[in-house]
C-alpha cells in the first residue's frame, strides 16, 4: 500500500512497517527465493504499492497467477489473520487497471518487434551464433543499413542473407569473408526461430514503447504479459525482455532521480537473461542496467537464489526481498551464505540461518535509505494483495483485452514494403533487363542475316553460271560441227548435259547452304 507517510509499503517487522523509498525505487531490485516462498505475492504487493502511486508497471506472468491483479480482492482466513500483525483494521480491497499482452497473441495484446529494430547483437543471442556467424550477420545488417533496406521480418532478414551470399566477392573486400558456409548456418537458425513461433513476434506495427507509460484513474496500468506459453522459448523469451529494455534505455530522456520512477520492469526467471549470454552482451546488460534508473525506470530481478545474477549486476540493486532457501548440498549451502552475505548485518540474528528457516510469506527485507545506503536486513512479513490471488478466467481476460485503451492498434498485422519486396523487384528488374539485351542481340542478329544473300539467289546464280557455261560450250561444238561436217545427233546429248549439269551444280549449293543454315539454327 502507497502513502505519503509510509512510502511504498511492502512488509512489516518487529520494528513497523518497511517501505521503498519513492525516490530510491529505480535503484532497482530483487525478490529471491526457492519455489513456494511466496515470490509471486510479492512480486503483486509490490506492483500493487506501485500502481497506487501512480506508477505503471510491466511484469511476466509465468503460471497465469498475477492476472488477478485486474480483479478486486476479498476477505480470507489467511488475511484476516494477518490483519492485527499489520495494524489494518477494515482493507480496501481493489483492482489494478491492467492491460494483458502476449507476444503471440492469444491472451493479450500482441507484442512484436522488427528485425531491425532488434539488431544483430540481439538476433545472433537469440539464434545462438558463433563469432564467426555472427561476424557475418553484422555484415548483413550493415548492407541493409547503407542501401536503406528495411528488415522487418524474418523474410526480409532470409533475402538479405541470400543478396549478401551471392554478392559475397563484393563485400567481402570491402567488411570480410562472408562463407556460404556461415550463411547456410544462420539459415538454418531461422528455420527453428520460425519452428518456436517468431514469425508472430517479428514485424509490424511494432510495439510502442509509450504504451507502457501510462496511468488511468491516477494509478498506474499494469502490463502483465502472458508468459506460460512464452517460458517454453526460454531464450526468446529473455531476448524479448533484453529488447524491451534496451528500448526504453535508447528511447527516454535523462531524468536523474525523480520522486518516484516512471516505470517500473518486473523481470521474472532473471537467470534465463544471462545463461549462455557472451561476455560482450553481459557488459551491454550491465551497462544498460546501471544507466537506466536515470531514464527514471527501475529493474526487479526475480530468480531463486541471487546467485543467478552476476556480480556485477548484482552490486545495482539496492532493494532486497529474500525468501526462504533450503540447503541441502554443499552448492546449497553456498548459495545461502551468498545470499546472506549480501546483506548488511543485523545483531539480533544470524542472517545465514534465518533464510534457512523463513515461512511462506516470510523475508528477509532490506532497502535503500535516504541517503541511497542499505538498511539493516530485518526479518518482516509481506503484505497480503489487495487485488484478486490466482488467475482470472478467460471471459474476464477477454472483457479486460476489448475495454483496453490499445485494442485495435496491434492486432493486425502489416507487412508493408521492405527488404523482401526492395530486393524482388530489383531482381526482377535485372533479369527484365538480361531478357531485354538478348532479344536485342537476336534482332540484331536477325537483321544481319537478313542482309546477306537467299539460298534461291544463290541457286539461281549457280544455274544461270551452270547454263551460260552450257550454252557456250555447245556453241563452240555446233560451230565445230559445221566446220568437220559431224551430225546433229549429238546436239540432243549435249543438251541433256546441260541439264545434268546444271542440275548437279544447283543440287550442291542448296545442299551446303541448308546444312549450314540448319547447324547455325542448332547453335
Amino acid at each position: 500500500m502507497y502513502d505519503n507517510e509510509r512510502g511504498l509499503y511492502v512488509a512489516h517487522c518487529q520494528n513497523g512497517a518497511l517501505s521503498i523509498i519513492g525516490k530510491m525505487a529505480n535503484r532497482h531490485g530483487l525478490i529471491a527465493g526457492a519455489t513456494g516462498t511466496g515470490k509471486t505475492v510479492t512480486l503483486q504487493v509490490m506492483a500493487e504499492t506501485f500502481c497506487q502511486a501512480g506508477v505503471p508497471c510491466f511484469m511476466a506472468d509465468m503460471k497465469g497467477d498475477l492476472s488477478g491483479i485486474s480483479q478486486v480482492g476479498k476477505m480470507s482466513g489467511f488475511i484476516e489473520k494477518r490483519l492485527p500483525e499489520f495494524g489494518i483494521e477494515n482493507p480496501e480491497f481493489q483492482a489494478c487497471p491492467v492491460r494483458f499482452y502476449d507476444v503471440y497473441g492469444e491472451q493479450g495484446h500482441p507484442m512484436r518487434a522488427t528485425v531491425s529494430q532488434m539488431g544483430p547483437q540481439l538476433l545472433s543471442r537469440l539464434l545462438g551464433l558463433n563469432e564467426t556467424q555472427d561476424g557475418v550477420l553484422n555484415i548483413v545488417f550493415r548492407v541493409a543499413d547503407e542501401r536503406g533496406l528495411l528488415i522487418l521480418d524474418l523474410k526480409d532478414l532470409r533475402s538479405m542473407l541470400d543478396y549478401v551470399s551471392k554478392n559475397a566477392k563484393q563485400y567481402s573486400s570491402q567488411y570480410g569473408n562472408v562463407s556460404a558456409a556461415s550463411v547456410g548456418a544462420i539459415q538454418r537458425a531461422l528455420l527453428q526461430l520460425e519452428a518456436q513461433g517468431a514469425n508472430q513476434f517479428f514485424g509490424e506495427p511494432a510495439f510502442d514503447i509509450q504504451d507502457l507509460m501510462q496511468t488511468q484513474g491516477g494509478k498506474g496500468i499494469m502490463n502483465v504479459l502472458a508468459a506460460d506459453k512464452l517460458m517454453m522459448q526460454p531464450k526468446l523469451y529473455s531476448t524479448f525482455l533484453l529488447w524491451l529494455l534496451s528500448e526504453l534505455y535508447s528511447t527516454l530522456p535523462e531524468v536523474g532521480d525523480l520522486p518516484l520512477p516512471k516505470l517500473v520492469f518486473f523481470f521474472d526467471e532473471a537467470h534465463m537473461l544471462f545463461e549462455g549470454t557472451s561476455k560482450a552482451l553481459l557488459d551491454k546488460i550491465e551497462q544498460v542496467i546501471r544507466l537506466i534508473r536515470s531514464k527514471g525506470v527501475g529493474i526487479y530481478f526475480i530468480t531463486q537464489s541471487p546467485t543467478d545474477i552476476p556480480e556485477n549486476i548484482l552490486g545495482q540493486l539496492g532493494n532486497r526481498v529474500q525468501h526462504a532457501l533450503r540447503a541441502y548440498t554443499p552448492k546449497d549451502q553456498k548459495a545461502v551464505k551468498t545470499a546472506a552475505d549480501t546483506f548488511r548485518p543485523n545483531p539480533d540474528f544470524k542472517t545465514d540461518e534465518a533464510i534457512m528457516n523463513l515461512e511462506t510469506g516470510e523475508a528477509l527485507v532490506s532497502f535503500l535509505d535516504e541517503k541511497g545506503a542499505p538498511s539493516v536486513v530485518e526479518r518482516a512479513k509481506i503484505l497480503f494483495p489487495l487485488s484478486q490471488i490466482g488467475a482470472v478466467t478467460d471471459e474476464q481476460r477477454a472483457v479486460i483485452i476489448k475495454q483496453s485503451g490499445i485494442y485495435g492498434k496491434y492486432d493486425t498485422m502489416v507487412d508493408r514494403e521492405s527488404a523482401y519486396e526492395m530486393l524482388l523487384a530489383e531482381e526482377a528488374q535485372q533479369q527484365a533487363e538480361v531478357e531485354e539485351a538478348e532479344e536485342t542481340t537476336k534482332k540484331e542478329k536477325a537483321e544481319k542475316e537478313e542482309k546477306k544473300p537467299g539460298i534461291m539467289s544463290k541457286v539461281w546464280k549457280a544455274v544461270l553460271t551452270a547454263v551460260t557455261s552450257t550454252i557456250a560450250t555447245l556453241l563452240g561444238t555446233w560451230v565445230s560441227n559445221k566446220v568437220s561436217g559431224k551430225k546433229t545427233k549429238s546436239r540432243t546429248s549435249a543438251k541433256e548435259k546441260v541439264v545434268k549439269n546444271a542440275t548437279s551444280a544447283a543440287t550442291r549449293t542448296i545442299t551446303k547452304e541448308l546444312t549450314r543454315d540448319i547447324l547455325g539454327n542448332l547453335k
